[in-house]
């Protein structure tokens, strides 16, 4: 029989699910079991689970066949709890370092009490942290009892009431039958008949319990008239006091928490919709009336000062709320007024109706027709041609749309008229800070890139990294956003924690993606024809990314040199980031300048090898198959500066060189493409590819431009796939000579039959 049953729920928290069951995992104090419920959870939150109770034999998990909430969802482990203890911990909460052995040093010094109350700090999704504002309650005098009754501390149920501060006794809580309710606020029926009817308290003055502070997802954060259900909760707890006349004394006490916990959520402004506040005040003095103890008077001061003056409060803050939103009007009003005549039509297209065919595309700032959002757009007109599609970009990036796509100049009158009038939006970055969502519109941030550098909110403590970032901004345009795109379990998971808001992810693969799968041989030697690779050389993508810490921005390899030792058998093709500096106006023999080249796809197609850093183009160009090779001369200065996810040297795709000489070395010898480079490649392709497959922009559009939840193509497994041929085996497929001519660029996300 283990010590301690950690009972942990779970439902839509994938993000946060991680961190807390290693939180109890790796805690020094070993003797518990931990019993976790997936509550029918729509996210990857089962998933996780089964694969910690696949690495540890103390963990169990428990599938619901529907979504039943919090409190059922508790039951249903109560029911195999086999510890001493219970200890309940929320899926997006943590336990602190050596809090279990702890609490259960703390258990032996007391006797072994009914209850043992311990103290938690709140942590904010900024960084900040800050200890409970009532951990005074839990000091324990030396000279005072280490033990007592609830009539010995009353000041304790002044703490706040949840579930998950606390260590119940197993044996108690089944002798008295206590179970969760149903329905919001479910810790209330439970924490106060617990604490009312233990016979033996005991505290713990010490933090055992990081309480997560959500910008968005937590419930009491939720606008909605659930948060009614505050009155019935109450009703079973009176209703325990009733059930149990010698607890009759501690009706007062309840009482004043019934009406302090009820001002609390008539006080908050997100909690209560606008039209239910009215009612939510008539239950409230019903409840009032219905609970007062005997000799309480009907006016009592407290009722006042925490209901009915909130009423007035909240008059007063609605009328300043009302001067503020009116101020802010007339400044913008002013803004457009003062030059702004296309934000004036603006705001007049956003008056109209929504235009259900028209879905508008941008990517990188409006640089031109590419990546993600290129793929979908190519794929709406040819699964949903229903659809009109326009694509944001400026006149110097004209040439890069395909034939017959509507181009939208930025700034311009259609550019407004279409930000404001069309149903879908689709962008890789976001759009401008002027336009505002409407209610219908849907908003799809399909990102350019996975994960390793941190994003985000992750930045808030990498100040070398973000600069000037405006986080406040960033999480305004999170919020517009109604799916993120993702390319495998890694960048779900960053992209809910670094992005802290309401999207739904469409876990579904990076549609600029499919071409791999879907390209044959001839376009991958049109692409080296038309680059001028000659036919039998072997291609090195040189792509660096950019370096947080550096001012100066060149490449980190020498260019002359690797030229000059590889050969002219190799041809290096040069890819920098687009904030690093120019390249040099005359390159090496050997190196082909394709900073410009419009498509980054295709210059993976026509590469037999990726020379890389850190950029997030080895988990693209993984979906090849073929050779990856890291350049990692600064590591330490990269990560240091801007921080990774995960060590990218001890987890590579392919071959490390921490040095130049290693670098050449790697090449020269053929190492490159030898059994070891594949055996990385080959974990590093099951991790990060599962569902790249080719029809990540199908699933896409049918399930949001269509409609379709169900039926989307179920993913190929890695093992199945053909991705399109290496350059030696495209030549061998097409053996007839190709000749470099100039022709336009064959868009990567076209349909071809599969090689």
């Amino acid at each position: 029989m283990p010590r301690f049953s950690v009972i942990v729920p779970a439902y839509k928290v994938q993000a946060y699910l991680h961190e807390c069951v290693e939180s109890v995992l790796g805690q020094g104090f070993s003797d518990f079991e931990l019993i976790a419920v997936d509550d029918c959870s729509p996210d990857g939150s089962g998933g996780i689970l089964d694969e910690f109770a696949v690495r540890d034999a103390r963990v169990s998990v428990i599938h619901l066949q529907e979504n039943v909430g919090l409190g059922r969802a508790r039951n249903a482990a109560l029911s195999r709890a086999t510890g001493d203890y219970l200890l309940f911990l929320d899926s997006d909460d943590a336990l602190t370092p050596g809090s279990l052995q702890a609490i259960a040093d703390r258990l032996k010094q007391t006797s072994e009490p009914d209850v043992l109350v311990y103290d938690y700090t709140r942590t904010y999704w900024d960084g900040r942290s800050a200890r409970n504002q009532r951990a005074d309650l839990l000091a324990q005098s030396p000279d005072g009892p280490q033990v007592f009754g609830l009539a010995d501390r009353p000041e304790l149920l002044r703490l706040l009431q949840v579930v998950w501060n606390k260590a119940y006794k197993r044996e108690f809580i089944e002798r008295r039958g206590f179970t969760f309710p149903p329905g919001y606020y479910e810790d209330t029926p439970w924490t106060y008949p617990v604490l009312l009817s233990a016979r033996t308290i005991a505290v713990l003055d010490r933090v055992c319990v990081s309480y997560r502070q959500r910008r968005q997802g937590n419930i009491l954060g939720t606008t909605s008239r659930r948060h009614f259900d505050i009155f019935e909760q109450y009703d079973r707890v009176f209703g325990h006091i009733e059930n149990n006349p010698g607890l009759n004394r501690w009706r007062p006490a309840v009482f004043e928490r019934l009406n302090a916990h009820i001002a609390t959520i008539y006080g908050s402004t997100d909690r209560l919709p606008r039209s239910a506040r009215a009612a939510f005040f008539k239950r409230a003095r019903q409840y009032h009336r219905r609970y007062r103890p005997a000799g309480t008077p009907l006016d009592a001061r407290q009722f006042l000062l925490g209901i009915g003056a909130r009423r007035a409060f909240d008059a007063l803050r609605m009328a300043g709320q009302l001067r503020r939103t009116l101020r802010a009007r007339a400044v913008l009003a002013y803004r457009r007024m003062s030059g702004a005549a296309m934000l004036l039509h603006y705001g007049i297209q956003r008056r109209l109706p929504l235009d259900p065919g028209l879905a508008v595309f941008s990517a990188y700032g409006d640089r031109g027709y590419a990546c993600n959002p290129a793929a979908l757009e190519a794929s709406v007109r040819a699964l949903a041609p229903h659809v009109r599609t326009a694509w944001i970009t400026t006149a110097r990036h004209a040439h890069t749309l395909p034939p017959g796509v509507r181009r939208l100049h930025p700034g311009s009158a259609a550019y407004w008229t279409a930000l404001a009038r069309a149903t879908y939006l689709v962008s890789n970055v976001n759009l401008s800070e002027r336009y505002v969502k409407r209610r219908g519109q849907t908003n799809i941030q399909t990102h350019h890139g996975t994960p390793l550098k941190h994003m985000g909110v992750d930045l808030l403590d990498r100040p070398a990294a973000a600069r000037d970032l405006d986080f406040d901004r960033l999480l305004r345009h999170a919020d517009r956003w109604d799916y993120s795109l993702s390319a495998n379990r890694h960048s779900t998971l960053t992209w809910e924690r670094a992005y802290p808001s309401g999207f739904t992810t469409l876990e579904y693969g990076y549609p600029r993606n499919d071409v791999f799968q879907l390209a044959t041989a001839d376009d991958v030697l049109n692409v080296r024809n038309r680059l001028g690779i000659p036919r039998e050389a072997t291609a090195v993508l040189y792509a660096p990314t950019h370096r947080d810490y550096r001012r100066g921005q060149r490449t980190p390899a020498d260019l002359r040199r690797m030229a000059r030792e590889l050969g002219p058998g190799f041809v290096i093709l040069l890819r920098p980031h687009h904030l690093s500096e120019a390249p040099a106006a005359v390159l090496p023999e050997g190196v082909i300048d394709v900073s410009a080249h419009p498509c980054v796809e295709e210059l993976c197609l026509a590469a037999d090898v990726l020379l890389t850093d850190y950029s997030s183009i080895m988990f693209d160009y993984a979906n090849l198959d073929r050779p990856i090779v890291l350049h990692t001369e600064d590591w330490a200065a990269y990560g240091a500066a801007r921080g990774t996810y995960f060590n990218i040297i001890a987890e590579p795709p392919g071959l490390v060189a921490r040095t130049e000489d290693e670098l050449i070395d790697i090449l020269a010898t053929d190492a490159w493409r030898g059994p070891r480079s594949a055996e990385l490649r080959a974990a590093f392709r099951a991790r990060f590819c599962a569902h790249d497959d080719g029809h990540a922009a199908e699933r896409v559009i049918r399930r949001v431009f269509l409609g379709e939840d169900d039926g989307l193509p179920s993913v190929i497994p890695l093992e199945h796939r053909r991705p399109a041929p290496a350059p030696s085996r495209a030549r061998a497929l097409t053996p007839r000579p190709h000749t470099t001519v100039p022709a336009p660029a064959l868009s990567p996300f076209e349909v071809h039959p599969q090689a």
